[in-house]
């Protein structure tokens, strides 16, 4: 039995809000169960310098966690002294999001996806790309009416959602209580087409096997299926 009385392959309750924010190009909060995330996208028309004159446009990501999104108070982090967690989610988000944009066709500009946890109960990694992308999207949405762009730079959704090994059984979204004592943890991101974009695993407190492994990646598509309904719905 888990945790939440959830069946094993059993989503948490997917909301997604657009335009929660005035004056970011696209916004959204995304609420995965008690995992809440504010994404916004914020247009720029330049480049990073290594890009300049290369046609190529950008996406790029930050992410952190508001000082009482946990059980207890955390210290805000300045850009400068981030901790490896926060590096290595923010460069997780903003690969996983440009493989989902022809970035040829956004031209010579920059999108940065900001990913705020304002509340988090697991999986805080997998509602930040996945709201991102509804964050990116809307943002293109503006560049396409204004005509700035003439053919669609978003080529496939982009989606992500935990799976793991949790009291011997393949289960699908983690929340805090299983991510916290569950023997092996993954998170998987994949586009809408079910190519994988990455896969993150590791055995926490068990090895697993690769039927195990099998196990998880057929409940991590049946979840990404399901959020990128949701994102479909909130961007039409």
């Amino acid at each position: 039995m888990r945790p939440s009385n959830r069946e094993l392959n059993q989503m948490r309750d997917i909301v997604i809000e657009t335009g929660v924010t005035r004056h970011a190009e696209g916004s959204c909060l995304i609420k995965i169960g008690d995992t809440h995330v504010l994404c916004t996208a914020s247009l720029e028309e330049r480049v990073p310098s290594f890009l300049r004159n290369s046609g190529l446009g950008w996406v790029t990501a930050e992410y952190g966690m508001l000082p009482r999104a946990t059980h207890t108070r955390m210290r805000r982090e300045a850009k400068n002294g981030q901790s490896g967690r926060t590096q290595e989610i923010q460069r997780l988000i903003g690969r996983s999001l440009r493989a989902g944009v022809d970035r040829s066709a956004l031209g010579e500009r920059q999108i940065s996806i900001d990913c705020d946890v304002i509340q988090a109960d697991g999986g805080t990694r997998c509602a930040a790309i996945t709201g991102g992308w509804v964050a990116l999207s809307l943002a293109v949405q503006k560049l396409m009416k204004a005509g700035d762009i003439q053919s669609h730079p978003l080529l496939d959704p982009v989606a992500a959602v935990s799976c793991g090994i949790y009291a011997g059984q393949a289960v699908l979204d983690l929340d805090y209580p299983e991510d916290s004592e569950a023997g092996v943890d993954g998170n998987f991101v994949m586009l809408g087409s079910g190519k994988i974009v990455e896969v993150q695993m590791s055995a926490e407190g068990s090895t697993f096997s690769r039927d195990q492994m099998g196990q998880l990646m057929d409940l991590a598509e049946a979840g990404i299926s399901q959020l990128v309904e949701a994102q479909m719905a909130a961007i039409s």
